[in-house]
């Protein structure tokens, strides 16, 4: 009887093994309670890659009285399965409200496998971002994240949201609220920052990163970035003091000084570098080098060395078209 009780536990262990979200020497990643009825993932802080399997967004639970509403479920189909296995680590409760952040796929390809269950399942995101993934900016993504994963298979028939939203409107959903709000361009041209009022947290998605680097397309605007993490570091223009910062990559955290203010400061000290440098008639390249050691704290970030020279271009870039 010993021996069938060891059996049966060894499988079970494995069992939830090969349901665990494992990433080689990554680790594990599971959803942790951060807030009040708020659950997170926090992702690796790495550009996508096959090690990481293309996972490296912040999935978030709301947990409510009859069900789950998931921000941001994740980037591809087989890392998606991992991700379900976890939610119901959490709670056995139907998922009833799916949010998008924005167009890019890291984020919502994983609709998928949540419709997969839940059919009829509402999925949230701004009008115009539904617009932008069924026009092209959904194969552009698949593009890129199948070359550096390698890991999409399964992932489509894209599942694209269904239900649009715009600035200021507010969603209800099994007694939980949340107000969408939408800047014309940040990190692209397509987010929507969600704050959920029952408990006092504001996912900012991809406006704001941590820890690691990501590209800016031609659909965002360092400059507007920093004005829209200007008005939530100063609680202007209806933002206020949150019990909790969700980033679209990096851990959450209740101070403003440990989520918002580092990766604000990096992009005003990009855009300082490229205003004096235009203003001297130095090119960007030139300027790179004391830049870098003016980013000495950025170093370690991931992508850093990859990703720096492109911002201070593309900051060059805004504030030439703002000469004219």
């Amino acid at each position: 009887m010993k021996k069938i009780t060891l059996l049966a536990s060894v499988a079970v262990i494995f069992s939830l093994s090969l349901n665990a979200l494992t990433l080689g020497n990554l680790g594990n990643f599971k959803f942790e309670k951060m807030n009040s009825n708020v659950y997170i993932m926090h992702g690796p802080e790495r550009e996508p890659s096959k090690e990481n399997e293309g996972f490296m967004n912040n999935p978030a639970i709301i947990e409510s009285k009859n069900g789950l509403i998931v921000i941001d479920p994740g980037g591809n189909y087989n890392v998606g399965k991992k991700i379900m296995a976890e939610i119901e680590k959490v709670s056995k409760k139907p998922i009833i409200a799916v949010f998008n952040t924005h167009k890019h796929g890291d984020h919502w390809f994983a609709n998928k496998n949540i419709k997969e269950k839940y059919p009829n399942v509402p999925i949230y995101a701004l009008t115009y971002m539904i617009e932008q993934v069924k026009d092209n900016s959904a194969e552009t993504w698949y593009g890129i994240l199948d070359r550096l994963t390698g890991n999409l298979e399964g992932t489509k028939p894209f599942t694209f949201p269904t239900k649009g939203v715009e600035n200021k409107q507010t969603v209800v959903v099994d007694g939980q609220t949340f107000i969408m709000r939408h800047y014309a361009k940040g990190h692209t041209d397509t987010d929507i920052l969600i704050e959920h009022t029952n408990s006092n947290t504001l996912f900012i998605g991809d406006n704001l990163i941590t820890n690691r680097f990501g590209a800016f397309d031609e659909s965002s605007s360092i400059i507007e970035n920093i004005a829209l993490l200007e008005k939530i570091k100063n609680q202007k223009d209806g933002f206020k003091k949150y019990k909790l910062y969700v980033p679209g990559h990096g851990p959450s955290n209740n101070q403003i000084s440990e989520t918002v203010e580092p990766f604000l400061n990096y992009l005003k000290i990009i855009v300082a570098a490229a205003k004096k440098g235009y203003a001297d008639g130095v090119e960007s390249y030139d300027m790179k080098p004391i830049v870098h050691e003016q980013l000495k704290d950025y170093h370690s970030w991931d992508a850093y060395e990859g990703q720096m020279g492109k911002h201070l271009m593309k900051a060059y870039s805004e504030v030439e078209a703002l000469d004219f």
